[in-house]
């Protein structure tokens, strides 16, 4: 991984970890639904390559998983 790509996700991972301190008033299950679409747009990114598509369906992948695991929870 090149230094600008490095550069990107972390700053990714910086602005995900920033947002959700704004999920105060959010559920459980939004709240998790939005931790796995940044995650999953972080490792979409990071497989692809940089890839738009990969990135966009990653975020989709993890926030489903994300909505489904809280979705467990009581």
């Amino acid at each position: 991984m090149n230094t600008m790509q490095r550069f990107t996700v972390s700053a990714a991972a910086v602005a995900l970890l920033l947002g959700v301190g704004g999920c105060s008033g959010m559920s459980t299950r939004d709240r998790d639904t939005a931790i796995g679409a940044g995650v999953g747009g972080v490792a979409g990114y990071v497989i692809t390559d940089g890839s738009a598509v990969g990135t966009i369906g990653g975020a989709a992948v993890g926030g489903l998983i994300g909505s489904q695991i809280s979705k467990d929870k009581k």
